[in-house]
């Protein structure tokens, strides 16, 4: 441990819902969803593999998701003690270095699950866990990049999440369809995490953080995630109806053309309607992954 973390004073237990609240419920759902994707995608029978996926839901929500969050709250105290003191370390709830004792103890518990559920799974489960850690642990620090952040969160939130779902229900390697599909939507996440930045600019501007509202400005950063979004969709769009799967590529198109109808108001004024399009477009965009992983399992 480094000098700051050993001359932290030693605290007692965090209650339980603080430890929970550590690991932000409310973030599992993009993985989890991901993951569904994945087992869709498979065109694996759900039914016969219904205790693989309830453990893969929650490795890659509460057991992973939930890692990276504990990791990002630890390394990320300080600036949260200016964005938002309210959360469990800043606070003092979860004091001491339990935040980091957390971060690895969910750590170990994600790597024995995995193992349980196949190579491909504990692979994935690996890459994951290192990325998120070098996201927001020094001397990486990932974070600190606005370009290559949001590129990590999008590659393990959704790409890993979706891999996963399928690894699992084929207990292989996944297809090159589903392989370029999570890809493109993986590309198209970055646009997401770009637009989630917006929520912490005047912390990022006083620690030093270069995410893309604060080095391109906001205005710029809103329009390149609306761009990053939509382009990997139009090409999945352009994939599923090559491969054959005409309904699930008009579905796609539909849910983008509604996207692309709600992104002049973000534009307008981006530091007040990201939080808006947060929750508007980025469902219609995540209704698009389910649209092109039932094709691609045969179900639409």
């Amino acid at each position: 441990m480094s000098r700051s973390v050993a001359s932290i004073p030693p605290a007692p237990l965090p209650a339980v819902r603080d430890g929970i609240e550590l690991l932000k419920p409310i973030t599992w759902f993009p993985p989890i969803w991901a993951f569904v994707c994945g087992v869709v995608s498979s065109g694996e029978p759900l039914l016969a593999n219904w205790l693989f996926i309830i453990a893969g839901m929650a490795l890659t929500g509460p057991l992973v998701c939930g890692t990276s969050q504990a990791v990002n709250d630890w390394f990320d105290r300080h600036v949260d003690a200016i964005n938002e003191p309210h959360r469990p370390i800043p606070s003092g709830r979860v004091g001491g270095t339990w935040g980091l004792r957390i971060a690895i103890i969910w750590t170990l518990l994600s790597i024995a699950l995995a193992a349980s559920m196949g190579l491909w799974v504990l692979i994935a489960t690996v890459i994951g866990l290192a990325a998120a850690w070098a996201y927001s642990a020094p001397p990486l620090r990932l974070k600190q990049s606005g370009w290559i952040g949001p590129m990590v969160v999008g590659f393990t939130y959704e790409g890993l999440s979706w891999f996963t779902g399928a690894a699992v229900m084929a207990m292989a390697l996944p297809s090159a369809p589903i392989l370029i599909v999570l890809a493109l939507y993986s590309i198209g996440a970055f646009g997401i995490m770009t637009l989630n930045d917006f929520k912490a600019v005047q912390g990022d501007k006083q620690t030093g953080l270069r995410s893309l509202p604060v080095i391109l400005g906001e205005s710029k950063a809103a329009r390149l995630a609306c761009l990053v979004m939509a382009i990997p969709q139009v090409i999945v769009i352009s994939l599923l109806w090559q491969w054959g799967h005409a309904l699930s590529a008009g579905t796609v198109g539909a849910l983008l053309l509604a996207q692309c109808l709600a992104m002049p108001r973000l534009l307008r004024n981006p530091a007040q309607y990201a939080p808006w399009y947060n929750a508007v477009g980025v469902l219609l965009y995540v209704l698009g992954m389910l649209a092109a992983a039932l094709g691609l399992g045969g179900h639409i």
